[in-house]
Formats: C-alpha cells, structure tokens, sequence
C-alpha cells in the first residue's frame, strides 16, 4: 500500500473519538477515501480507537 501520511491525516481529520474501524472505512467511503486508504483502514485491529495519537499509532504501525 501507498499512502502519505499527509493523505491518511486528511482523511481522518474532525473525526470524533472514540472510533472503531468499521466506522473509520464507512467514514472513508463516504468521503471519498482512495482504495489504498481503504484497504489500511481495512487492516486496522477490529477495536476503537480513544484519541488521534492511538489511531496515528496503530496506522503507523501498518506501514
């Protein structure tokens, strides 16, 4: 997968916290997320997400 960080931050900015994956890929779809932002969102850990530094953390960790 290629994705920027710069283009994972555009997708997850204003979100709402806590978050779970599923609603950061229906969020994704429903504004436009490319299929490589997907398909990391997708890879996530099926949990939630407290705060933007643990959503960072665990995307970081799938690069």
């Amino acid at each position: 997968m290629t994705v920027s960080g710069t283009e994972l931050q555009e997708y997850v900015a204003g979100l709402d916290y806590p978050v779970s994956r599923e609603d950061l890929v229906r969020w994704g779809q429903e504004n436009g997320a490319s299929t490589d932002v997907l398909q990391m969102l997708h890879a996530l850990p099926a949990e939630e997400f407290a705060s933007p530094t643990e959503l960072s953390e665990a995307l970081g960790s799938l690069a």
